[in-house]
């Protein structure tokens, strides 16, 4: 019947139902992300798969493309695919199942693919009217007992078909190949682990249900106990975390693994050598890394690297030549590490379906837990599938004894009787599907052989049949079947058996390399000429350039600092409110214009002004002194400031300010007022800090300081005047000027300059 075209009623009514849009919006995408949940995004934590490749997987089941069976092409499988059980686009199904067959993608993959399936350079598969598959050991593994009752049946899509709600998984495939994915509101990412190690955490478990994390993880220390040592990857690689870090994400289901290519040294012969990288960490694509290290090469941020080759062919081989022999190959590979992907953090996050039904962040333990006891209800069910089948088989070879005893009778009823059935059923007691099976009994079973045979096989089936109902009976029974199984599965994946099963991720600790060596190493050494003006623009000249009287300005500024560099550097930014910035030297802007104000590099305080700009020597001292005459010797390295704050290292308040820094050499300090006064004392007598106030330099009834001066007495004290003289005094005709700090000093000798600087 079709649908009813007519118009409604005429009775004036619009018939528009009014609905509340909020909740109309909420129902419709509750249920939008439900379906996202649990019918596309999460894997169920029992057979680890998500609907798609459950449906590849039982797909190619029915279509009987077993590992010993011919391949079939990819389209027929996807037509199948999308034609029974999955009502989405073919170009999605083949795209999962191409995943299913890459042996950089799945650490033991479920389909067998011939044909190109894609390569680790993130090149895609051939089309599927290309490609041929068919099943592997591992699916046949997660199929074990489907046609058995193992597990719970649903209607398809078009209710035509039917398709199982998850696999028995006789394989642990969740944890052992991994899966990745992002619902709504909720992502999952786990990767791939060595299934000999879960078989032993899973035996571990059997025996200790109570096991905690650090029980089924494996100790390096006791190597032949056995357990999880960490993820292992297809694309092999080595993991750099500790393994406390590692057992902490596995208690909570999240957290992270830090991954390290692979790369050993090739010596060339007369001290030359070159680096090649064997593995690459999980799902980076070789190609688009290689393009990362060459674009960084022309950026000149790896200023130690020549030169970058792809030399794979079925394995990885990516050749990193250094820029010179001398070049340390740790320091290089550590900033190509910093720059590049061949270091990722690979992420874990065990948000599974937990019993097909409840999305859930597990542990470790949790996972393995529930597919043990997801292995105890597939073994229940299949013994109680077994033993309705061995029910219905005596129940017939009962009734085929009883013919072999009687078999003259059975004979000359069915020939003389118009409906031999109910007289046989009558006559022995039979029942109808015993009487049916001495009825559809061949003429050549009358042999005498048949009758022992029948007998043979009726006590044999007795006796499994008591074997199965001892089994249902008794937990201990079903959990040594499980644990025979899981060995099984060990013994066939076990590490020893060569390259695809054994350990290809290995563990080890990062070298300890000098982080500021390895940020040098990532900046192309240059010469620079570094300029800032009386306003507080900055910026960077190429080469060092001795005369800047040239150099162009905005209209009403000027020059202020000016000293030569090189790239590699760290510039300190002194400023009158005592606070010290950090640039690098590589970031300042160019010298083609007028540069940049300093405030928009750094977060400079409106009152404050730049009181001096030097390149940084952390094995320096300096002395800072305020207007009013405080002073403190600082460590140069305690002046760094790792943000665009700065760091604040003399306290001083308006209108106090800090005036003077200077580095600190010889053992004697002069320190000049505004006054005209000298005093000149121990060098000795001035404190240390990180921060403060500092103390007294010298004491002034009005006025402040003017300048300072280290110098080693046995060398005497000099100045020069405007005129450029130089002028010397020694210990001898200093006498008058020495005293302790903080007193008001002798009025400065003769022929010191009228600015009051030591340099006139």
């Amino acid at each position: 019947m079709g649908k009813n075209l007519t118009p409604p009623g005429g009775d004036g009514g619009d018939h528009i139902l009014p609905v509340d849009l909020k909740a109309a919006l909420e129902e419709r995408y509750l249920a939008y992300a439900l379906s996202t949940i649990m019918h596309r995004a999460l894997p169920d934590v029992r057979d680890g798969l998500k609907p798609v490749h459950r449906r590849i997987v039982y797909a190619m089941s029915e279509m009987g493309l077993r590992p010993n069976a011919a391949f079939r092409k990819c389209a027929k499988i996807v037509g199948e695919v999308m034609g029974n059980f999955h009502p989405h686009g073919d170009q999605s199904i083949y795209d999962a199942l191409a995943r299913l067959a890459q042996d950089f993608s799945q650490r033991y993959p479920l389909v067998n693919g011939q044909g190109n399936f894609g390569n680790i350079d993130g090149d895609s598969p051939a089309a599927m009217r290309y490609t041929e598959s068919k099943m592997t050991a591992v699916s046949e593994l997660l199929l074990e007992g489907i046609d058995q009752d193992a597990v719970d049946f649903r209607d398809t899509y078009d209710e035509s078909n039917s398709e199982p709600v998850v696999l028995p998984g006789a394989f642990p495939n969740l944890l052992a190949n991994g899966t990745s994915g992002i619902a709504v509101g909720m992502a999952t990412s786990i990767p791939p682990h060595n299934v000999h190690e879960l078989c032993d955490a899973a035996l571990h478990l059997i025996k200790n249900p109570a096991a905690t994390i650090e029980d089924l993880m494996a100790d390096p220390a006791e190597p032949a106990k056995g357990g999880i040592e960490g993820p292992d990857l297809p694309t092999g690689g080595i993991i750099i975390d500790s393994r406390a870090s590692i057992v902490e994400a596995y208690k909570t289901g999240r957290g992270g693994f830090r991954v390290r290519a692979r790369w050993v040294i090739e010596d060339l012969g007369r001290g030359g050598y070159q680096i090649v990288v064997t593995e690459i960490p999980f799902q980076v694509q070789k190609s688009r890394l290689i393009e990362k290290i060459a674009e960084l090469l022309l950026a000149r941020k790896l200023p130690l690297l020549e030169d970058v080759r792809d030399e794979s062919a079925e394995d990885v081989r990516v050749v990193l030549v250094p820029k010179s022999r001398t070049v340390d190959a740790t320091l290089l590979m550590e900033s190509l590490f910093k720059l590049s992907e061949l270091e990722t953090r690979l992420p874990l996050n065990m948000n599974v379906l937990s019993m097909g039904r409840v999305p859930k962040v597990m542990a470790l333990n949790e996972v393995l837990l529930e597919w043990l006891a997801h292995r105890r209800d597939v073994l229940v069910r299949r013994s109680r599938f077994r033993l309705a089948a061995i029910d219905r088989r005596l129940e017939i070879l009962g009734g085929l004894l009883i013919a072999y005893l009687n078999i003259d009778e059975v004979i000359r009823i069915i020939r003389e009787e118009d409906e031999p059935k109910p007289v046989m059923m009558q006559r022995w007691s039979l029942s109808d599907i015993q009487v049916e099976a001495i009825l559809n009994m061949r003429l050549r079973a009358l042999r005498k052989l048949e009758e022992f045979e029948i007998r043979t096989e009726h006590d044999n089936l007795t006796k499994e049949k008591a074997d199965i109902e001892s089994l249902l009976a008794s937990e201990d029974k079903q959990w040594r079947v499980i644990e025979h199984e899981i060995q099984d599965v060990r013994k066939n994946f076990a590490k020893g058996r060569g390259k695809p099963y054994a350990r290809l991720t290995t563990f080890a600790d990062a070298p300890d390399a000098d982080i500021d060596a390895i940020n040098q190493s990532m900046i192309e050494k240059e010469p620079i000429t570094v300029v800032v003006s009386q306003k507080g623009w900055i910026r960077a000249l190429k080469g060092h350039i001795s005369d800047t009287s040239t150099l162009t300005f905005k209209e009403g500024d000027g020059p202020k600092i000016a000293f030569t560099a090189q790239t590699t550097d760290k510039l300190l930014l002194v400023t009158t409110g005592g606070k010290v910035y950090t640039l690098g030297a590589d970031k300042l802007p160019g010298g083609r214009g007028h540069g940049e104000p300093i405030r928009i590099i750094v977060d400079m305080e409106n009152d404050q002004d730049i009181l001096t700009a030097f390149v940084h020597d952390p094995h320096r001292k300096l002395i800072l002194a305020s207007t009013a005459g405080n002073g403190f010797v600082v460590v140069e390295s305690e002046m760094i400031a790792n943000t665009r704050k700065g760091k604040q290292i003399m306290n001083v308040a308006m209108p106090d300010e800090t005036k003077l820094v200077v580095p600190v050499s010889g053992d004697h300090v002069a320190v000049v007022g505004e006054n005209r006064k000298m005093l000149v004392f121990p060098l000795s007598q001035l404190p240390e800090m990180t921060r403060g106030k500092g103390v007294r330099l010298q004491r002034y009834k009005d006025g402040g300081i003017s300048d300072i001066r280290c110098f080693t007495m046995a060398d005497g004290l000099s100045w020069e005047d405007s005129a450029g003289r130089s002028f010397t005094r020694n210990k001898d005709e200093l006498l008058e000027w020495i005293a302790d700090r903080a007193t008001a000093g002798r009025a400065v000798p003769k022929g010191f300059p009228r600015s009051g600087k030591f340099a006139g």
